[in-house]
């Protein structure tokens, strides 16, 4: 028997919308264990997003602006979801994203791969892509992204950056960790 032959370990009786917007809902689960003892699980659904690490020479383009929930700034690689009721693949998003943010559009686009940003409280995962062959244009940034900034680091920054806490975005940085793994 394989793990995706098994039985999930914990089964929902039943669910209800505690809190719901077009970006977010959030619900509560009345579910059960497989010894029978019942229990809530509060879960956050939030549709996919795509990150893009934009590689120009030796190094990436990066955007910091200021994130709300932590009361600060933050460096990390562009990322978003579509506008609430725009639908497109995973690629397309990426591409929006990209110049969106940065004004940048790539000639290549090589998928790295999908990963969940928070699995134990969250439905939402992301891809991650590489672009390449940049070309510089101008950003179109939502208003919440109106304060943005971008700027070229080399991979040494990048990598100091992240050693020193300086990119907490979790997202950045395992998308960083699945593109040095993908050149090994």
């Amino acid at each position: 028997m394989t793990k995706d032959d098994r039985e999930p370990a914990i089964k929902q009786v039943a669910t209800k919308i505690a809190y719901q917007t077009p970006y977010i809902t959030i619900r509560e689960d009345e579910i059960e264990r497989h010894d029978g003892s019942k229990g809530i699980y509060s879960v956050i659904d939030k549709p996919d997003f795509a990150l893009v690490i934009p590689q120009e020479a030796d190094g990436y383009w990066l955007v910091e602006q200021y994130r709300y929930p932590v009361q600060a700034r933050s460096w990390e690689f562009p990322q978003g979801t579509f506008s609430h009721g725009v639908e497109g693949t995973p690629e397309e998003l990426a591409r929006a994203e990209l110049r969106e943010e940065t004004g940048l559009s790539a000639a290549k686009l090589e998928h790295l791969g999908f990963l969940h940003c928070a699995k134990g409280i969250s439905s939402q995962g992301f891809h991650i892509f590489l672009a390449s062959e940049l070309e510089h244009g101008d950003p179109d940034r939502e208003i919440e992204e109106q304060d943005m900034v971008q700027k070229w680091f080399s991979r040494a920054e990048v990598e100091e950056m992240i050693r020193t806490c300086e990119i907490t975005d979790d997202s950045s940085i395992a998308a960083y960790g699945l593109l040095m793994l993908h050149r090994l």
